[in-house]
C-alpha cells in the first residue's frame, strides 16, 4: 500500500481516497473449512490494503500455524485469537475494513462451528449482504441451511452463494450447477431479492478478483465485480422519523437535550415530534452537533436534538412522528435465535432490551421451533443453544416497537439473564399482540390495606424453601398454627397438596417446576392482597424463580426462608422413601440428586435444621414477625 510514502501519509491517503465513496456491509458465513477467512484474506491482499509489516508478519505465521503448505494463509490475516490460529478456526467475529476504487467495503467474518452461531448472527444483524460459503467437494451442509435461515431472518436480502474450493473438484461444472440448483430450491422460500452463484478458489484467488481461465463455462461476474456494484441500500431516510433516546445531556441547568442515533426517517428544527411511551409532544428547538447546529440529520445521524418545551422523555424513549406512531405493548410475538447454553424456560423471568431501554421479560409461550433440515415449524417446550423459535413475550411494561421488517433498530432486542447479566437470545419482533388492549384493572373500594388493617396484622409471604426432606412443611405448619392460636389470618400454599389440584398437570422438569412457581406465586400475590400472612413451603430449586415470586410483591412483603438441611441428612432422614427411588433411577429430575438446587444467596431467613428442633425454629420466624412490624399489638 503506497509504498512511497510512510505507513502514516499512506493510511491518511487511504482515509481521504475512502470518502464519497458509498459503503457495503456484508458477511461471509457457512459451514466449517469452508474457506470464509482465506476469502477475506485474499481480497485484502489482492485489494493491496496490506502494508508491509502486515505481509512480513503474515508470511512468518503461515509458515508457523499455515495449512496451506509453503503457500501464505490468508486465513490468518482474520483469525486473530491465539485458538483461532492454533486450531485453523474462526471463533469470534473479525471485522476488517478495505476499499477498490468504486466501493468501500466492512466485512465480518463469522464462524462456522455450531456452537458459534450466536457470533455469527452478530455478524448479520449490521450486514446489507451476504457471502455464503460451500465448499464445492461437500456441498450443502446443514450449517448452510442454518446461516440462509439466519440470514433471511436477519433481513439480508442479497446472498453471494461461494462455491469455494472449486479446483479440489478439477472445476467441474456439472457438480458447480447441482450446488447451485440445490440452494436455489430450498432458499426459494426466503425471498432474497437476489442470488447470485460464483464458482471460486479462495486460496488461489480464481473469481474472486479477476475472472479465471479455469472456469470457461462461467459468464457471470467476479466476486469484487459484484459487490461493487450490486444495489442493497434501504432508504431508511423515507421511513418513519424514529430517534431512540441514549442519553439526556444536562450539562448546565440552561441546556437540556436529547442524544441518540435516528433510525428512520431525518429531524429538522422546527419538526413536531412525540414521545411514543407517553404521547408528549413538542417541537424540535435544534439539532446540535460538535461541529454546530444542522439544518437536517437523516437516517445513521449520531446528533443532540432540543425542544421547546420539556416534556416527560428519559434514556431509552424513542421521539417519533406524530403521524406515524410506533406500536406500544407490554406483550409481542417474536422470532428468538437462543444463544445460551442453558436452554429456555417459559416463565422464567429475563431482561429485555430494545435500544437503550430494559425491562423485564417473560416467555409466556413457545409457539414453536423451526426444524432447519425442512423449516417446518415443530412443536417444542423448549429451546436448546442456537435453536430458532417463534416465541409470544410478556413484558413488565409496554414497550414502543417497529415490526423487524420496518425497521432494524426498533424491531430487534436482546434477552439477558437476571443473574449472570449473559446474553441469551437475539429477537426480531413480528408483530404485539392485541389480546390486552381491551383489558383493565378494575378499580376497587376496598384495597389490601383495609383488609390486612381489619386483621390486624401486615400482609407477608413466608416462602420456605430447601431440599425435600429438610423440613419445609412441618416448619410451616408449626408456625401457621402458632399464628392461628394467636388470632392471626394465615394461609399454607404446600408443594405436594398444590400438585394435587392447581399445578396437577405439571411434571417435573425445568420447564414444569417454573411453571410450577409461576402459578404458585402468582396465587401467593392474591392472598398477600387480601391482607393474609402467606406461607408457601415447595423446594423451589431456581433462584430466578424466587426473585420473580419476590418481585410481584411490594418491598417488605416477601421473606425467604432458607430451610437448610445438607443432602447426606435429608437422604437419611428420606422421610417419604423418595431419595431412595431417585438413587435406584426410579424417579427421573429428583432435586439433588439429577436436578440441581441453587442454595439462596441472602436469605431473609437462615433455618439449620441440624442445630435446632422444628419448634425452636418456628418460633424464630414468630419472632422475626414481630420484630419486623407484621404483627400488631
Amino acid at each position: 500500500m503506497a509504498h512511497g510514502l510512510g505507513e502514516n501519509e499512506a493510511f491518511a491517503a487511504f482515509v481521504a481516497d475512502s470518502q464519497g465513496k458509498s459503503e457495503l456491509r456484508f458477511l461471509t458465513c457457512g459451514s466449517v473449512d469452508d474457506g470464509k477467512s482465506t476469502l477475506i484474506g485474499r481480497l485484502l491482499f489482492d485489494s493491496k490494503r496490506l502494508f508491509e509489516d502486515q505481509l512480513a508478519t503474515l508470511e512468518a505465521e503461515s509458515a508457523k500455524f499455515g495449512t496451506t503448505g509453503g503457500d501464505i494463509d490468508f486465513a490468518l490475516l482474520v483469525d486473530g485469537l491465539v485458538a483461532e490460529r492454533e486450531q485453523g478456526i474462526t471463533i469470534d467475529v473479525a471485522y476488517r475494513y478495505f476499499a477498490t476504487d468504486r466501493r468501500r467495503f466492512i466485512v465480518a467474518d463469522t464462524p462456522g462451528h455450531e456452537q458459534y452461531t450466536r457470533n455469527m448472527a452478530t455478524g448479520a444483524s449490521n450486514s446489507d449482504l451476504a457471502v455464503l460459503l460451500v465448499d464445492a467437494s461437500a456441498g450443502i451442509l446443514t450449517q448452510t441451511r442454518r446461516h440462509a435461515y439466519i440470514v433471511a431472518l436477519l433481513g439480508i436480502r442479497h446472498v453471494v452463494l461461494a462455491v469455494n474450493k472449486i479446483d479440489l473438484i478439477g472445476f467441474d461444472e456439472e457438480r458447480f450447477v447441482d450446488i447451485r440448483n440445490d440452494f436455489a430450491e430450498f432458499a426459494a422460500q426466503f425471498k432474497f431479492e437476489s442470488i447470485v452463484t460464483i464458482p471460486m478458489s479462495a486460496r488461489f484467488g480464481d473469481n474472486v478478483m479477476e475472472k479465471s481461465s479455469n472456469t470457461p463455462w462461467y459468464g457471470g461476474p467476479t466476486l469484487l465485480e459484484h459487490l461493487e456494484t450490486v444495489t442493497v441500500e434501504e432508504d431508511y431516510h423515507s421511513r418513519p422519523f424514529r430517534f431512540p433516546v441514549q442519553w439526556v445531556n444536562r450539562p448546565s441547568a440552561d441546556f437540556r437535550g436529547y442524544t441518540g442515533t435516528v433510525a428512520g426517517g431525518a429531524v429538522h428544527p422546527g419538526d413536531k415530534v412525540v414521545v411514543a411511551r407517553t404521547g408528549q409532544s413538542a417541537k424540535v428547538a435544534k439539532v446540535v452537533t460538535l461541529d454546530g447546529d444542522l439544518d437536517e440529520a437523516p437516517a445513521g445521524a449520531a446528533v443532540t436534538v432540543t425542544l421547546d418545551a420539556e416534556i416527560d422523555a428519559s434514556r431509552g424513549d424513542i421521539l417519533v412522528a406524530p403521524d406515524h406512531r410506533p406500536d406500544v405493548s407490554d406483550q409481542i410475538a417474536a422470532h428468538i435465535i437462543w444463544m445460551s447454553e442453558e436452554e429456555l424456560l417459559p416463565g422464567r423471568p429475563y431482561l429485555l432490551k430494545t435500544g437503550s431501554r430494559t425491562v423485564g421479560a417473560a416467555v409466556s409461550e413457545l409457539k414453536h421451533h423451526v426444524d432447519i433440515e425442512s423449516f417446518k415449524p415443530l412443536a417444542a417446550k423448549t429451546l436448546a443453544l442456537n435453536d430458532i423459535g417463534l416465541v409470544n413475550l410478556s413484558l413488565s411494561e409496554p414497550i414502543a416497537f417497529d415490526l423487524y421488517d420496518n425497521n432494524k433498530a426498533t424491531g430487534s432486542f436482546i434477552l439477558i439473564d437476571r443473574f449472570t447479566n449473559a446474553t441469551v437470545a437475539a429477537g426480531m419482533i413480528r408483530f404485539g399482540l392485541r389480546r390486552a388492549t381491551n383489558i383493565h384493572w378494575q378499580a376497587l373500594d376496598v384495597n389490601r390495606d383495609s383488609r390486612a388493617g381489619l386483621k390486624g396484622q401486615k400482609p407477608v409471604i413466608l416462602w420456605f424453601t430447601g431440599l425435600s426432606g429438610a423440613g419445609k412443611s412441618t416448619i410451616a405448619n408449626l408456625v401457621e398454627s402458632k399464628l392461628h392460636l394467636m388470632g392471626r389470618h394465615t394461609y399454607i400454599l404446600d408443594g405436594d397438596n398444590i400438585r394435587h389440584g392447581l399445578n396437577r398437570d405439571l411434571g417435573f422438569t425445568d420447564v414444569d417446576r417454573v411453571e410450577n412457581i409461576r402459578r404458585v406465586a402468582e396465587a401467593a400475590r392474591l392472598f398477600v392482597d387480601a391482607g393474609l400472612i402467606v406461607l408457601v413451603s415447595f423446594i423451589s430449586p431456581f433462584r430466578s424463580e424466587r426473585r420473580m415470586a419476590r418481585e410481584m410483591v411490594e418491598d417488605g412483603e416477601f421473606l425467604e426462608v432458607f430451610v437448610d438441611a445438607p443432602l447426606a441428612v435429608v437422604e437419611e432422614r428420606d422421610p417419604k422413601g423418595l431419595y431412595k427411588k431417585a438413587r435406584a433411577g426410579e424417579i427421573q429430575h429428583f432435586t439433588g440428586i439429577d436436578s440441581p438446587y441453587e442454595e439462596p444467596v441472602n436469605p431473609d431467613l437462615h433455618l439449620d435444621t441440624t442445630t435446632a428442633d422444628s419448634s425452636e425454629l418456628a418460633d424464630r420466624i414468630i419472632e422475626a414477625l414481630r420484630q419486623g412490624g407484621y404483627l400488631s399489638d
